[in-house]
């Protein structure tokens, strides 16, 4: 099978679903909500490699250092039973041996406990640092449908707030958890060696303690899942209000804004009091537990004291040993919570990466675009966004290489689709878009990004320098051969009439330059790529006309020489274009050079280009 058969074969497939419907119905069914805490964990160690490097060398650390612990209560029984009631009177010398003997095993358990911090640390900021690295790329290769499906903050808190929630966990309670865990095994061995009548007294104590802890798990889950979500809503309302701020303040809804605002926080507030009511109630079954462990050892072991069968050295020390034995249960309820909302974000996680991206890198099984200039053919290609109606229907369409094409029609009519399409910022439900006639969605994106370049409406910046902005398409270029190409465009006198020239700062999404000048930073970005594609969507929108004279003549220079597809907003740009294409309801209506159309009378472009002469007079 070819690749022009496989990529029909790959439209097909999509012709009875949406590819953003295929996204969101893979996340409900590969959902981790409905994942066990333990499960959850698994799959995160199994995307975290990281996290099971030198592991057994960890926990063997953190039983070496609990083996410490257990020197004290040991100490104790040897030095009462052996060094204070021994067969010949109090012993000095074995009394002091005990005490160094333990001095120096607590030494050991201290050095030992300092290694394996140490090492959980490293070990966990590598591993997370993959992992927000892997969420964030995966994220940003999924289709610009479903990232607009979702909140940006949403989405952020997937790569900020749920990773640290899982940082903070396994650096903290993942610590304590670990330590409690060779806490718990040695206490018990020796528990046993010493008396194991008491121990089962103890184990008898909390054994209901368990039972309610695994109760409380599952609330304690569904609750922390809540509180992630209310968290994401949150950042999504506080990063709109900071970035709306101008809107906000000139249409005069901040106090609006502030509740709406307040109203995001109460909730989360609302969540987390739930989630810790529920950890509270846990945690207190654990007390509960240890107290009664404490008092059924002392009954006990006064009575088996009284019948000869447990020493005075024996009783106090396996009095130490339960309280060692108390303190893991009782970090793991304090615990729980933070474990319940590390096992939260991890799932908040792992529904992203669960979404296989709808419009995929094919990387090595793809191709390479041929070779010069690019032609463009949209074969029955139909498209809609999820529960809309169709944007654009059974369009077929051959643009030639090396030619300006405008694309016009009104708003809604389905232009900015095209062009994302013949991006591959989405894929077509229907029919197939080619390139030299290749299927794109059988070429690398390697090829794809570096032969076709979309400059869009709002001539987005990063925050950074202008230099910086325009090494983004092309990194090796020196001061000097920006400068030339900002004089090749024409634009030579309005750098050298900014502040700091190439280095001026342009602020975030470049807000520090007015819309026309980003338009222009844009522009030299593109023409910088080099592209053999070149997608406007309307660059001279929004600006003032002394600005679009200055974006124009730019526009005249890069697009020389190039297939280029302007989506056309203002019909002076189609003006300029050898063929204009009209979209009207998702359908091509009409095709021809500018002349040509005007003079249709009646027609829809002649209608289009009456409208807009009137507004322009």
């Amino acid at each position: 099978m070819n690749l022009l058969q496989r990529g029909e074969a790959r439209a097909t497939r999509r012709r009875t679903t949406n590819p953003s419907l295929q996204a969101r119905s893979q996340v409900e069914k590969g959902s981790s909500s409905d994942v066990g805490a333990l499960a959850t964990f698994r799959r995160g160690l199994a995307l975290s490699p990281e996290l099971r490097t030198g592991l057994a060398g960890t926990i063997a650390l953190a039983i070496l250092q609990m083996s410490g612990r257990v020197a004290v209560p040991i100490a104790v029984q040897q030095g009462i039973d052996h060094g204070i009631n021994g067969p010949g009177g109090p012993d000095t010398r074995l009394v002091l041996g005990i005490v160094a003997l333990t001095l120096i095993a607590l030494a050991v358990s201290t050095f030992c406990g300092y290694l394996m911090t140490r090492r959980l640390f490293t070990v966990t900021e590598t591993a997370l640092g993959g992992i927000r690295s892997r969420t964030f790329r995966h994220i940003h290769d999924l289709s610009m449908l479903h990232q607009q499906s979702e909140r940006r903050g949403s989405m952020v808190s997937r790569v900020t707030g749920d990773v640290d929630q899982i940082s903070v966990f396994l650096q903290t309670g993942g610590v304590q958890l670990l330590l409690a865990f060779g806490q718990l095994v040695v206490s018990t061995v020796v528990m046993f060696v010493y008396s194991w009548q008491l121990t089962i007294v103890v184990l008898l104590a909390f054994g209901p303690a368990v039972g309610v802890i695994r109760l409380f798990q599952k609330r304690l889950a569904a609750a922390y899942r809540t509180v992630r979500e209310r968290s994401g809503v949150m950042l999504g309302t506080v990063a709109e209000s900071v970035v709306g701020a101008t809107v906000i303040r000139s249409f005069g809804v901040s106090g609006r804004t502030g509740r709406r605002l307040d109203h995001s926080i109460d909730d989360l507030r609302k969540a987390q009091q739930r989630a810790m009511r529920t950890s509270v109630a846990s945690f207190s079954s654990g007390e509960l537990s240890g107290g009664l462990a404490l008092s059924g050892v002392v009954v006990a072991g006064v009575l088996l004291g009284a019948g000869g069968d447990l020493t005075v050295g024996r009783l106090t020390a396996f009095l130490f040993l339960v309280t060692l034995f108390i303190q893991p249960v009782q970090i793991a309820t304090e615990q729980l919570n933070e474990a319940q909302n590390a096992v939260a974000g991890w799932r908040r996680i792992l529904d992203v990466l669960d979404v296989d991206p709808d419009v995929a890198d094919p990387d090595d099984e793809g191709v390479e675009l041929p070779a010069g200039p690019l032609s463009v053919r949209f074969d029955d290609v139909s498209f809609r966004y999820p529960g809309g109606p169709i944007v654009l229907s059974h369009v077929d369409l051959e643009l030639e290489a090396r030619r300006k094409y405008a694309v016009v029609g009104e708003t809604g009519s389905g232009k900015t689709t095209f062009a994302k399409l013949l991006t591959r910022l989405m894929d077509p439900a229907e029919g197939t878009v080619l390139l030299s006639g290749e299927p794109l969605t059988g070429v690398r994106f390697s090829s794809l990004r570096s032969r076709v370049v979309m400059v869009p409406q709002d001539g987005f910046l990063f925050d950074a320098t202008i230099a910086e902005n325009i090494r983004f398409a092309e990194p090796s270029l020196t001061d000097e051969q920006l400068r030339v190409a900002f004089t090749e465009l024409g634009l030579g006198d309005w750098l050298d009439g900014l502040p700091a020239g190439l280095e001026t700062a342009v602020g975030e999404r470049g807000e520090s330059l007015s819309v026309g000048e980003r338009q222009l930073v844009a522009l030299v970005r593109a023409y910088v790529a080099d592209p053999d594609l070149l997608v406007l969507d309307e660059a001279t929108s929004a600006v003032d006309p002394a600005t679009e004279v200055r974006l124009q003549y730019a526009l005249d220079l890069v697009t020389r020489g190039r297939t280029t597809v302007a989506i056309a907003h203002r019909l002076s740009t189609a003006q300029s274009a050898d063929e204009v294409i009209v979209v009207d309801a998702g359908r091509v209506v009409q095709r021809g050079p500018h002349a040509r159309l005007v003079a249709e009378e009646g027609s829809i472009y002649a209608k289009l280009y009456a409208s807009w002469l009137e507004q322009t007079r």
